[in-house]
């Protein structure tokens, strides 16, 4: 059986192997702001606050499913590297059931409690009934987001990039038209957009299901699992710095709704919303590309191949110098436009968000290399590093920021704490990439 990972890898094949990793995270990122822009236009910039208040729960769940994915994967493509073909058909099967078992966890003890995670979470008494409406259906579609999540990484690691994107897109394309139907023509309100939201999960799960059951031509496909506890906290540990990240996600949401409540109220929760929409875009990007690669470095490091190695860690951060400088200049020529998308010119939450967007969005030129160097030391397997790197980044820096800044800068300091937290990461970022050169062997 071919393996796409086996054959040697110049730039432009890179980026044609990554394209679609790419477009199927920024396909995700775009479904999600298309689902906001629809809330704000029927229902009101309140209810788009409303959302985001539950955006923190919706971190945990991705941090928990992204973990085992991606620790997992490293795991997988390593021994597919190996030659270790049966090992590897093993995990894959057992992870997909624990994040199966997840899922169905999550979504108990979400519907069980969704009134005391909003309260906890800090909705006003404006937020709180639609965040309890919202919140209370996406949790019964936790199973199908876990399943969703995982496959999004491991159709990656067979090989099949492409059909990642396809699903995504179908995914997404489903959402929007159900968001429409849900919310415009039903007036089903938030709950209109949770259920749609929530089949959109559904369709990358059922695929993912049957491609790795029926698939025989794949070299990854379903088997018979046997539990094995050392690979799953094997996968737990590479995938840590990934769960890091979307913890930081969630804490650093929650803390931006609480400091922009005081300062301006659901107008300013509305307005970090929009500002958030914006960066996924550029997380989505630079994930995409190093979710994409990760499997490859996997691969190569599993064969020995250092000459492949230096080529893509080479490859890769003229890449990350290109999309950044490209991507920055697009969104900040479209930006005031842009808005306008999500609520009308001569809007509080307009004057804010533009205000807070020219502060804010100089960690877009930055944030592509910290994700990056967490994500290959996560495909080499070396957790600790991954997760010491997108802990420090996405964590202690922002989270220490947001807590400092606002108390002794005002709101400017809430605007400005992201961007002083990526060049701290970038720092160290670098200073890993240099100590660990001699081990990995990508310089």
């Amino acid at each position: 059986m071919n393996n796409p990972l086996a054959k040697k890898f110049t730039f432009s094949s890179l980026l044609r192997f990554t394209i679609p990793n790419i477009m199927m995270m920024m396909s995700l990122s775009m479904y999600i702001i298309i689902d906001g822009m629809f809330v704000s236009r029927l229902i009101g910039t309140t209810a788009l606050s409303a959302v985001n208040m539950v955006y923190p729960a919706v971190c945990f769940e991705m941090a928990a499913a992204i973990m085992v994915a991606t620790g997992g994967s490293a795991i997988v493509a390593k021994k597919l590297g190996e030659g270790k073909h049966k090992e590897a058909q093993n995990n894959i099967s057992f992870l997909i059931v624990i994040e199966l078992l997840m899922g169905i966890g999550v979504a108990i003890v979400g519907t069980l409690f969704t009134k005391e995670i909003i309260v906890f979470l800090g909705a006003s008494s404006m937020q709180a009934p639609l965040s309890i409406a919202y919140a209370k259906i996406l949790f019964a579609f936790a199973p199908a987001f876990f399943l969703q999540t995982a496959f999004q990484t491991f159709f990656v690691t067979a090989g099949k990039p492409t059909l990642g994107l396809i699903v995504t897109l179908l995914a997404g394309v489903t959402n929007i038209v159900l968001d429409y139907i849900f919310m415009s023509s039903l007036n089903m309100g938030v709950a209109g957009a949770a259920i749609a939201t929530g089949i959109g999960y559904c369709i990358p799960a059922v695929i993912g299901v049957l491609f790795f059951l029926t698939s025989q031509k794949n070299v990854l496909r379903f088997v018979r699992p046997q539990f094995d506890y050392k690979v799953l906290l094997q996968s737990c540990t590479n995938g840590l710095s990934e769960m890091v990240t979307n913890l930081a996600n969630a804490a650093t949401t929650f803390l931006f709704n609480y400091t922009l409540l005081h300062f301006y109220g659901e107008n300013g929760v509305a307005s970090i919303t929009i500002i958030l929409y914006f960066q996924y875009i550029f997380t989505a990007l630079y994930f995409g590309y190093s979710n994409g690669i990760a499997p490859i470095i996997s691969y190569k490091y599993g064969n020995n191949d250092n000459i492949q190695l230096r080529s893509i860690f080479k490859n890769s951060i003229l890449f990350l110098i290109i999309s950044s400088a490209a991507a920055n200049l697009l969104v900040h020529f479209t930006i005031s436009h842009a808005l306008t998308v999500f609520t009308s010119i001569d809007s509080e939450v307009y004057n804010i968000a533009l205000q807070g967007f020219n502060i804010y969005s100089l960690a877009f030129i930055i944030m592509g290399f910290g994700i990056f160097a967490s994500a290959m030391f996560t495909a080499f397997s070396d957790g600790k590093t991954s997760a010491v790197i997108s802990f420090s980044r996405t964590f202690i820096f922002i989270v220490g920021a947001i807590l400092i800044l606002p108390n002794l800068l005002g709101e400017i300091g809430v605007w400005i704490a992201v961007p002083i937290a990526e060049v701290l990461g970038f720092i160290v970022a670098v200073s890993y990439l240099a100590a660990k050169k001699g081990k990995f062997l990508y310089i």
